[in-house]
Parts: structure tokens; C-alpha cells; sequence
């Protein structure tokens, strides 16, 4: 009787049924050491292009696969394999990206949970606000000194165009938390400037239309950051930078420094920052909360605060400990943050 209905299946035929095998090779733990790899810096990063520095050449590049979605941005240490020779028409691949010594974070909105790191490896934070045209916005240097504190980066105060203004009443605002400052004007000598600048890595940043273009473009002859002009009716600055890009200084008594300038800010998201990392950047006022209660923020509100306690018993001073608590306080979003 010949074989029909179910009987045709009555016999397993592996090679009939079974699904094809995959002829790949089995996984391997093992990764490339790159031992041909180049140590370079990022410069800026434009739509997935990296532009770095190699051996003081200028190499583009891309972020190679293996990196998944690690972010690199503009200061980052990494290591490149690939035509690095910086001809035109290369492109060579990061393939490491070095552990950071700082970060410069911040959030679009405090109630943003996703951070974006602006800058990483910068040991000084240089606020840039005018003295006027536009006029000053404290709290947005405030939420920009606790970034600084909270990325352990040292703050600088740059004020420009006091030729328009006195800047003694910003000065004397800040005074009382130890920022450093320094003041230049249109057109004037940027000596001073460009000696905080030396030696070090540098962040620029502050809100559109307060000089820093121009600041940088005095810095760095040749550097051809573009300038705009404040609007008469809103008093802001039209956004001139579109990406951020890390620029090296002359020579200045033997040494150099690099700069990074970035798009002028609107706003400072600060959803990152915790009270207990703010008071890590002040080290007499944090040994003065040992005896707060558990929780406590050391904000004016704070019942049995350490701090009032040691303003009562002249351990420190009133003055310290309010300018302390209005940079607490600037966490905390308010209209035209």
C-alpha cells in the first residue's frame, strides 16, 4: 500500500526538515587591542563628524561601532585608528574614548531627567555676562556656578563692556563665595583675561549677545566666531555659535591654554545636581552640617540647619551662608530661567 494522508511523515527526515545551519563563525570574547591606535583630542563634533587634533594635525573622524551609543563630545581624550594623515577625503575611526577627568552636564528643563555633557576634561568654567546690553541675569550665573561646582570645575566671573556699566555691584555680589573675576570692555586689553586663560582648559559660556564671540575672536586672532547684535525690544542676543569648538590660545609668557566656546544659553537645566554635591564645593560650610538633622538640604527654610547654628556662633559668616543658600536656591526653576 503506498504511502499517503499522515504516513508520508511516519518517518523523520533530518535533512528534509531540520532548518539550514548558519555557516558563521562561533562568538569570541575577544576584542581588537588596537595597539596601532593614535592618541588625539575632539576639537568639535558636527551631524556625527568629529573633528580632532593628532600629533597637531587636524584629523576627521567617526565614532566606530563597537562604541555603541556612548556619546563623545568636544575636550574628550580618544584613541584613532584608520588613515589619520588629516589628507583631504580621509576619515579615520575612534575606537577608544579615554576616562574623563571632568564633565560639564547639563539638562534642557529641570524637570528633564535626559543630561547633555557640553564639554569634558575642562578644569575652569569662565561665566561671560555683560554689564549691560543686555543686562545681567544673576540667576542664570548662579545656575552656571553650580554646574561648575558639581562638574569640580573652577568658576571664573568675566564681565564685559564696562565701559557701560560699574561692575562693582556684581563683584561685591559674588565676592562672599570666593568666584574669581575679571573685567574687560569693548575694544580694551584682554591681558588679564588671557592670564586666567594660560595653562589651563577653559569653558566659555553665557547667554547670547554678552561679547563672547567677540571675546574669543580678540583671544585667538583668526578665529572668525561669528558676532551678532542684541535686539533693541527683547534685550537678548541672537545665537551666533551653532556647535561648540575648542580653540588653542597664542603663546603667552611660554605657555599656551585652549578655550572652548560654546552657543549662548537660554537656559541651565540643572535636574543633575543634588544639595549634597553643591555643599562639596564649599569645605568650611559643609564641616559646619555634621550636626544637621538627616535629609536637610541646608536651604533658608531648613529647620535646625548646621549652618544657622555656626552663623549664630560666629563660626562663619551670614553673608557666606546666604550667598551659599542663593546658589541652593537657583536649582529650583523659576520664570525666565
Amino acid at each position: 500500500m503506498p504511502k499517503g494522508g499522515y504516513e508520508q511523515y511516519a518517518e523523520y527526515d533530518h535533512e528534509r526538515y531540520d532548518r539550514p545551519r548558519r555557516h558563521t563563525r562561533p562568538r569570541t570574547k575577544d576584542r581588537p587591542t588596537y595597539d596601532d591606535a593614535v592618541d588625539g583630542v575632539v576639537v568639535t563634533v558636527d551631524r556625527g563628524r568629529l573633528t580632532t587634533l593628532v600629533n597637531g594635525r587636524t584629523v576627521l573622524a567617526m565614532k566606530a561601532r563597537p562604541l555603541g551609543r556612548k556619546g563623545v563630545v568636544v575636550g574628550d581624550r580618544v584613541r584613532l585608528v584608520g588613515d589619520v594623515s588629516g589628507d583631504e577625503g580621509t576619515l579615520a575611526r575612534i575606537v577608544e574614548v579615554e576616562e574623563r577627568a571632568t564633565v560639564l552636564r547639563r539638562t534642557a528643563d529641570d524637570d528633564d531627567p535626559v543630561e547633555r555633557v557640553i564639554v569634558a576634561n575642562a578644569d575652569q568654567l569662565v561665566v561671560v555676562t555683560a554689564l549691560a546690553d543686555p543686562e545681567p541675569r544673576r540667576r542664570l550665573i548662579d545656575r552656571a556656578l553650580v554646574a561648575a561646582y558639581d562638574a569640580g570645575m573652577e568658576p571664573l566671573l568675566c564681565l564685559t563692556k564696562s565701559d557701560l556699566a560699574d561692575p562693582a555691584g556684581l563683584l561685591a555680589a559674588y565676592r562672599p563665595l570666593g568666584v574669581d573675576a575679571v573685567v574687560s570692555q569693548r575694544d580694551g586689553d584682554l591681558s588679564e583675561v588671557r592670564d586666567r586663560l594660560t595653562g589651563r582648559m577653559s569653558v566659555l559660556v553665557g547667554h547670547s549677545g554678552v561679547g563672547k564671540s567677540t571675546l574669543v575672536n580678540g583671544l585667538v586672532p583668526g578665529a572668525d566666531r561669528a558676532i551678532g547684535k542684541v535686539n533693541a525690544v527683547t534685550g537678548r542676543g541672537r545665537h551666533t555659535s551653532t556647535s561648540a569648538v575648542m580653540l588653542e590660545l597664542p603663546e603667552h609668557d611660554g605657555a599656551t591654554g585652549w578655550i572652548v566656546d560654546t552657543p549662548g544659553i537660554r537656559s541651565f537645566g540643572l535636574a543633575h545636581v543634588q544639595p549634597a554635591n553643591l555643599i562639596k564645593a564649599f569645605p568650611d560650610l559643609e564641616e559646619l552640617t555634621d550636626a544637621c538633622p538627616r535629609g536637610c538640604t541646608h536651604g533658608e527654610t531648613e529647620p535646625e540647619c548646621g549652618l544657622d547654628e555656626a552663623i549664630e556662633d560666629g563660626r562663619t559668616e551670614a553673608e557666606r551662608v546666604e550667598s551659599f543658600r542663593r546658589l541652593l536656591a537657583s536649582r529650583e526653576r523659576a520664570e525666565g530661567d
